[in-house]
């Protein structure tokens, strides 16, 4: 199994998101530290879960990093979170409708 499916594998089980996006960015990476040939080392995770509601941006964080501490310890050298509650607008959408055609 990837990195990327044993990401959403975990996420997916512990959090039961209702929209998770895993994006693996490793090539914008290449070159720089704890960069590797072959990527897995650099990923976006965008995700949506009623488990965050009421939850402080460092406890967000701090629970995605604790569930997948295993996956840093083996080379995932970056994680870019974009977390929210069902309950939270999308701050993508807001760019996008701002963004000219």
């Amino acid at each position: 199994m990837s990195t990327k499916d044993t990401i959403i594998a975990k996420l997916t089980e512990a959090l039961s998101p209702t929209e998770l996006v895993v994006i693996d960015e490793s090539d914008k990476h290449k070159g720089h530290g704890g960069w590797r040939e072959g990527g897995e080392t650099h990923f976006r995770v965008q995700i949506v879960a009623e488990a965050f509601s009421g939850m402080n941006r460092v406890n967000r964080h701090r629970t995605i990093n604790d569930l997948l501490a295993d996956e840093l310890a083996a080379g995932v050298h970056a994680l870019a979170l974009e977390i929210r509650s069902p309950d939270e607008p999308d701050p993508r959408a807001a760019r996008r409708a701002q963004s000219p055609s």
